[in-house]
C-alpha cells in the first residue's frame, strides 16, 4: 500500500494514457484493419483501466481514511467516463469510421450515423442538447455541494446560513466556509467557476442561437 500512495498519481496518469490508447486501438483494429473481435478486446481493457482507477481510490481511501485531491479527481473521472463520456465515445467513434473510410476508400458510416451527422449541425438540436446537458449538469452540482456542505457543517440551518451570506467566499478559507477542509474547498471553489461558465455557455446557443453556413 505504500507504493499505492506514493506513486497514486503516477499511476492514474498511466492509466488515463493507457485508456486512451485501447480507445484509438479498437478504433484502429476494428475499421482499418477490419478485426471486430480482436477490438473488443481493446474495449474490454478500457474497462478495465476504468475499474482499476476506480478501486485505486477507494483502496487509498481506506488507508489514509482522509478524502483528499486525488479521490476526487477519480471520482470526476469516473463520473465522466459512465454519462457524458459515452457520448464522447460514440462521437469519437464515429470521428475514426469517417478519417480511416477516407485512407481506405470504403463506406463505414451508415445512414443512421448521417443523419446524426447532420442533426448535430441543426442550430436547434445543439441548443436542446446543451440545455439538457447543463440541467443534468446543474443537478449533479447540486447533489455533490450539498454533500460537501454537509461534510462540513453541523446543521442544515448552519448551511441555510451560508447560502443567505456569501461573504465567506471573499475570505478564500476553509474556515469560514462550508468546506470540510482546504481539499475539499479547493475543488467545491474551482467546480463552481467551472459550472458557472459551463452553464452560461450551455444556455448561450438557446439565448443566442446562431445560423448555419450555407
Amino acid at each position: 500500500m505504500g507504493l499505492l500512495i506514493d506513486y497514486q498519481w503516477e499511476i492514474f496518469i498511466v492509466a488515463e494514457v493507457l485508456s486512451m490508447v485501447a480507445l484509438l486501438l479498437f478504433g484502429v483494429v476494428r475499421y482499418l484493419l477490419s478485426k471486430r473481435q480482436l477490438s473488443l478486446m481493446f474495449l474490454l481493457v478500457f474497462l478495465i483501466l476504468l475499474g482499476i482507477e476506480a478501486l485505486l481510490g477507494i483502496l487509498i481511501y481506506r488507508e489514509t481514511g482522509e478524502i483528499s485531491n486525488f479521490q476526487m479527481i477519480i471520482t470526476i473521472f469516473v463520473i465522466y467516463a459512465c454519462t457524458f463520456g459515452i457520448y464522447d465515445f460514440k462521437k469519437l467513434d464515429r470521428w475514426m469510421r469517417k478519417t480511416i473510410s477516407r485512407w481506405r476508400g470504403v463506406e463505414l458510416l451508415t445512414e443512421k450515423d448521417y443523419r446524426i451527422m447532420e442533426r448535430n449541425k441543426d442550430p436547434k438540436f445543439i441548443a436542446r442538447k446543451y440545455r439538457w446537458s447543463s440541467t443534468a449538469h446543474l443537478v449533479v452540482f447540486v447533489v455533490v455541494q450539498s454533500i460537501f456542505w454537509a461534510y462540513g457543517t453541523d446543521s442544515f440551518g448552519e448551511m441555510l446560513g451560508y447560502l443567505t451570506d456569501f461573504s465567506w467566499i471573499e475570505s478564500g478559507t476553509a474556515a469560514d466556509s462550508p468546506y470540510a477542509n482546504e481539499t475539499v474547498y479547493g475543488i467545491g471553489m474551482l467546480w463552481g467557476i467551472i459550472f458557472a461558465v459551463d452553464f452560461l455557455y450551455s444556455w448561450s446557443y438557446t439565448l443566442f442561437p446562431y445560423s448555419p453556413k450555407k
